[in-house]
């Protein structure tokens, strides 16, 4: 049967060059693109209204989702495209060959990892791994991540850092998040040791360059 593919990317030239390159596939078809995580999953939804009885659990394959998306983010929507499409296998495709994204997005749900740059041969056969039930994991990245470890950050931890990258104060960042000014300033030093930082914006940009967030 012909695999059937979503391909989300914010970058439309990226988005139709990978669903263009993958039309040519003789076994694999585009049937949907989308610009965000949320629209991926409006995109799922429509085809699983339009879908045989059938195939009504998988209205595609295969989601090849972006990591770093406006509105909702590839990690998140991966979680919500296992969560209510669970015949949909996802392939994270980015540019950001990073260890942190990849062991997040595996936790999410994720069955593929790639970057933008592999070859669009090794592109295909990714999809039909996962399409088939398998992994298709970047090898250099997987070596990258298990010698990098796990994110050492909770979950917390990691939501503070977050807000620290829009440039908002302690008090700021207690309000964002419903938390005492206190308890975020224990989130900023915490997260300050394990990143072995100076400041606060410099955890949360080695905590970004990690992946971890």
């Amino acid at each position: 049967m012909t695999i059937r593919v979503l391909v989300a990317d914010d970058q439309a030239m990226i988005r139709g060059a990978l669903a263009g390159l993958l039309d040519l596939e003789r076994d694999i078809e585009v049937v949907a693109q989308a610009a965000d995580g949320a629209q991926a999953l409006e995109e799922l939804g429509r085809l699983a209204d339009s879908s045989s009885p059938t195939r009504a659990n998988a209205p595609a394959d295969v989601a090849i989702i972006d990591i770093e998306m406006p509105r909702m983010d590839g990690i998140t929507a991966t979680q919500a495209i296992r969560a209510r499409f669970p015949g949909v296998r996802v392939l994270i495709v980015t540019t950001f060959g990073r260890p942190g994204y990849l062991q997040r997005a595996l936790d999410a749900g994720a069955t593929g990892f790639m970057v933008k740059d592999a070859p669009v041969e090794t592109l295909a056969d990714g999809v039909r791994t996962v399409a088939a039930g398998g992994r298709a994991i970047d090898q250099s990245l997987a070596l990258e991540a298990l010698s990098t470890g796990s994110s050492p950050l909770t979950e917390r931890e990691a939501d503070v850092l977050r807000e620290v990258e829009g440039g908002g104060t302690i008090a700021d960042i207690a309000r964002s998040l419903h938390l005492s000014q206190g308890t975020v300033r224990n989130h900023v030093s915490s997260s300050m040791l394990k990143m072995n930082a100076r400041t606060r914006a410099e955890a949360a940009s080695l905590a970004r360059a990690a992946g971890w967030l």
